[in-house]
């Protein structure tokens, strides 16, 4: 089987979203779980980067952090509330059954 996308959520993103994810069948760990709540959003960004996981959130910042450092795993943003859960998980699903982890390389995908 091909390699698939695994995501990360950091703690911007309802962390109930992981459950339904991996209900799908999807690799997704939340800052919650890796000890991350309340960290820089520079230790967020590595973790990300080490774990080769598609950061998922709605911090604008990591928007930034894409355009410096562009040799990332991938980011999957979308602004606060403007879209529901339901729907953001859909996007997810759709990038995860549609693109490589390869394809995600240095991407920012909005949602």
């Amino acid at each position: 089987m091909a390699e698939r996308i695994r995501f990360h959520l950091d703690e911007s993103v309802d962390p109930g979203m992981a459950a339904a994810l991996q209900r799908y069948g999807i690799d997704v760990t939340t800052s919650q779980e890796a000890g991350l709540l309340h960290r820089p959003d520079g230790e967020q960004w590595a973790f990300a980067i080490r774990h080769d996981r598609v950061l998922v959130t709605h911090d604008a910042d990591f928007l930034r952090l894409a355009r410096r450092q562009p040799l990332h795993s991938g980011v999957a943003y979308c602004a606060m509330s403007a879209r529901s859960i339901g729907e953001i998980i859909r996007r997810l699903i759709v990038i995860h059954d549609t693109r490589a982890p390869e394809e995600m390389k240095g991407q920012v995908e909005f949602i």
